[in-house]
């Protein structure tokens, strides 16, 4: 057997709630990266249906006269 072989994969995601001890900085400094690149992503699709809600918000409201 390799050694390569004997050493463990390291994971393609992250989650939250995962057991942090096991990680080197360098993997942490990863996950940071990581979860910061989702919350921007997160935010502009919040930002984009915010805006879409507010563009059908303004089409069907009735005027009071």
């Amino acid at each position: 057997m390799d050694w390569d072989e004997a050493r463990p994969t390291s994971r393609t995601s992250a989650g939250i709630g995962d057991n942090l001890e096991t990680l080197s900085v360098a993997e942490l400094e990863e996950r940071i990266r990581a979860f910061t690149d989702e919350i921007e992503r997160i935010r502009a699709e919040l930002e984009r249906k915010r805006a879409h809600e507010s563009a059908a918000a303004a089409l069907f409201k009735t005027s009071k006269t």
